[in-house]
């Protein structure tokens, strides 16, 4: 039989190449019995097709940043990784258990739970990233934080019942206890947080009739080795097991040309920090990309519950701790559906009537990062608008509320209260408008003032600033002037002479609301920007930076731009903050709606004209055409 075709370079890697990597480092003498694959990826930007391996090895603090060749079978670079500078490796699924493991053998926390008359038996402990503070004992040393919950029975959510004033940081690497802060017993809310309980949620409703979607004739996609094509879009389909959905040369096709929009999309960060100040949770921060990996916790996604309509999956292969090969079933959702109106005219001169019909393709995946689930949903629209739309739903992390008028937390139930706290998502853009020679113009309204030139005072126009170093590329959005960002191609012109671009544009809700000096602002200060551009970097992925896990700060993005390189017409990436600042509700228990949040990238001048004209008349069974 012939050769397998090798894979095309930006085809994510298969199981057989995970085996492969892993041949290799064992061969290296990389993986004894107590190494760790703490990340495996695809290195897509490589000539080759390389695989980066992050090893974290039980027996040896710090950790291994290794490249492997898989044309030559080698490692071709290796670094030794120094925690109190690099910062930890992401955490450990096995790490997990480990807390709870240890606490349950220390007198200190059996004591706590003693004195609130709770069994052991029946806690459950949060593993909780630490972040970095004025703990110079926990410099270097791989620290996890837990709070406790109870859970009654094996089908109880623990969320329900926080004990609160009570936190232990545990040192995973040595299996010890640093400290166990107790700050006295309070009573443990008692309300049920069981969402599946007929006793919660009384009679299920009848009232719904049956909602069908299908496509007789089937999708109007193609998919083949991860490339996608739909209507005039084309783009390659990546996962990552940190970022998880990953987005490669997003092109339209524009009478007989691919144009190019973005080479790579990703999210890069997400971080998640609470307002809580009370000494057992003001560290509470986690940067769920970075700290934990979202991309292995997809979920597989189910028909009829997660996806309705004609539904085309793709499951995705990552490395388990170990370094074998882990196929995540369902991982990833691809579909069209219809979004309303496209254009319409009724025209009384020319006695014309007519509608077209919007539809959009969506690619999508959903994530579970402990009491929070996660949807990330990218949308194709006919007329080359693209969107990113992140979903958050799940459990709010709960405490027991202090009592009405405390400042910095919600109650949701009686005694049940939840911290305010933010979803901040960061979204990597490798620009590639109509070409690699892009530059940003921040664009936003302009009020003109009565004078000879205004004689009625009704004038507004727009201003437009070129953003043309890095450093003028730190920007945060301006609803009242309506600020958007063009991504525009200086060598590029529109038929008008004009320079082809897209818009970024914002929803401009509140960037990091966290003190500027304190340690989470130091370490997510890519969230207090909602715009950063900066010259393509291969070796720049992260707005957080590479590690995350108890960095010290001030890597990623701040480093990236600290050389204030020119942006003029260069290879682009544009970084953009967004996200939820969310002061939890009643109704966001015992589980929580989605709540939305996004943005868009439109063409501004990409096309001559509007490019759907030649979208057809609906011509379903119910179509009035």
């Amino acid at each position: 039989m012939p050769a397998a075709p090798p894979p095309h370079p930006l085809s994510p890697l298969t199981a057989d190449e995970i085996t492969r990597v892993r041949h290799v480092l064992a061969d290296a003498g990389l993986l004894p019995e107590s190494a760790r694959v703490a990340y495996l990826g695809l290195e897509d930007a490589a000539p080759e097709r390389t695989v980066r391996v992050l090893l974290h090895d039980l027996a040896d603090p710090g950790g291994r940043d290794v490249l492997v060749s898989l044309a030559a079978g080698t490692v071709s670079e290796e670094r030794k990784l120094d925690p109190a500078v690099d910062g930890q490796l992401p955490v450990l699924d096995e790490e997990f258990a480990l807390v709870e493991e240890v606490l349950a053998a220390d007198e200190r926390w059996l004591a706590a739970l003693a004195a609130r008359g709770l069994d052991v038996a029946k806690v459950r402990v949060a593993p909780l990233s630490a972040g970095v503070f004025e703990y110079p004992e926990e410099t270097g040393r791989r620290i996890l934080r837990g709070l406790a919950f109870v859970q009654e029975h094996p089908r109880d959510h623990a969320w329900a019942h926080p004990v609160d004033g009570l936190v232990a940081y545990v040192d995973v690497l040595n299996k010890t206890v640093d400290q166990v802060i107790d700050l006295g017993a309070v009573p443990v809310p008692a309300e049920s947080g069981n969402f599946d309980d007929p006793a919660v949620t009384g009679p299920l409703r009848t009232t719904q009739k049956p909602i069908v979607i299908t496509q007789p004739e089937g999708p109007s996609f193609t998919l083949e080795d991860h490339l996608l094509r739909w209507e005039n879009w084309s783009l390659r389909i990546g996962f990552d097991v940190r970022e998880g959905l990953v987005l490669h040369d997003i092109s339209f096709r524009d009478g007989d040309r691919d144009r190019p929009v973005v080479r790579r999309a990703s999210i890069s960060e997400m971080v998640v920090p609470y307002a809580d100040p009370s000494p057992v949770r003001s560290w509470q921060n986690y940067f769920d990309t970075g700290e934990y990996l979202i991309g292995r916790y997809a979920n597989a996604l189910e028909l009829g519950c997660d996806c309705l309509g004609e539904i085309t999956y793709l499951d995705a292969v990552v490395a388990d701790e170990f370094g074998h090969p882990r196929v995540l079933h369902n991982a990833i959702c691809l579909h069209e559906e219809d979004y309303g109106i496209l254009w319409k005219h009724t025209d009384l001169w020319a006695g014309s009537a007519e509608t077209r019909r919007q539809r959009r393709m969506v690619i999508s995946f959903f994530t579970t990062i402990g009491n929070y689930d996660y949807g990330f949903y990218w949308y194709l629209y006919l007329d080359g608008t693209i969107e990113c739309e992140a979903k958050a739903t799940g459990v709010v992390f709960t405490s027991a509320h202090p009592g009405k008028g405390y400042a910095y937390a919600s109650e949701l139930a009686p005694g049940l209260g939840a911290p305010y706290h933010q979803h901040l998502f960061n979204a990597r853009l490798h620009m590639a408008v109509d070409g690699p020679t892009n530059l940003v113009e921040e664009v936003e309204v302009q009020r003109v003032p009565a004078g000879p030139d205004n004689p009625r005072g009704n004038a507004f126009t727009q201003r437009r600033t070129p953003l043309r170093t890095e450093s003028q590329a730190q920007r945060l959005a301006d609803n009242r002037v309506g600020r958007v960002w063009h991504i525009t191609n200086p060598r590029s012109r529109n038929r008008l002479g004009d320079p082809v671009a897209y818009a970024l544009v914002p929803e401009g809700n509140p960037e990091l609301l966290a003190d500027p000096d304190s340690s989470i602002s130091r370490r997510a200060t890519f969230a207090t920007k909602h715009l950063w551009v900066t010259r393509y970097d291969p070796a720049e992925r992260y707005a957080a930076g590479d590690l995350v896990n108890q960095h010290p700060g001030g890597a990623g993005l701040p480093a990236y731009a600290a050389a204030d390189r020119d942006i003029d017409g260069q290879e682009i990436v544009v970084w953009h903050t967004f996200g939820l600042t969310h002061f939890p509700r009643p109704e966001d228990w015992p589980i929580m709606p989605v709540d939305y949040t996004g943005f868009k990238l439109k063409p501004v001048g990409f096309f001559d004209r509007n490019p759907t004209l030649d979208v057809p008349p609906n011509r379903s069974a119910h179509s009035c055409h």
